[in-house]
């Protein structure tokens, strides 16, 4: 895959998407937006159609699953992975069930991150 990939980055904590900004500086990844809330993520995945899409659970506005819904709504083919501090898995394998491509609980270590990633943008 010669194409850059375009991520979207969705968290209500800077932190975690500066976090996140870091992790990807390593690969051939556009980051095309980041958002705070779940309104703000669904107008952004609007206007710059991700390819991929990491995606936090609890957010002001909307939730991460109402947003997962809606986006796989209107682009299918999107690839989503679940970061959240909820260390609830059955909120993690509803997601799944969903149609999320997999999941991180925070805190979210660089290896952990990267391995993820890589197994996510590989899958065919």
């Amino acid at each position: 895959m010669s194409d850059k990939i375009k991520i979207m980055v969705v968290d209500d904590s800077t932190v975690i998407v500066r976090l996140i900004q870091g992790f990807l500086k390593t690969y051939n990844i556009e980051v095309v937006g980041t958002a705070g809330d779940g309104k703000a993520a669904i107008e952004l995945f609007k206007k710059t159609s991700p390819d991929l899409v990491t995606l936090d659970i609890t957010m002001p506005e909307m939730d991460g699953l109402t947003v997962l819904e809606m986006i796989l709504q209107i682009k299918p083919s999107t690839r989503v992975i679940i970061i959240t501090a909820l260390s609830d898995n059955a909120t993690a394998l509803k997601a799944l069930k969903m149609g999320a491509k997999d999941y991180m609980p925070k805190p979210i270590t660089e290896s952990y991150f990267k391995e993820v990633l890589d197994r996510v943008i590989n899958e065919s």
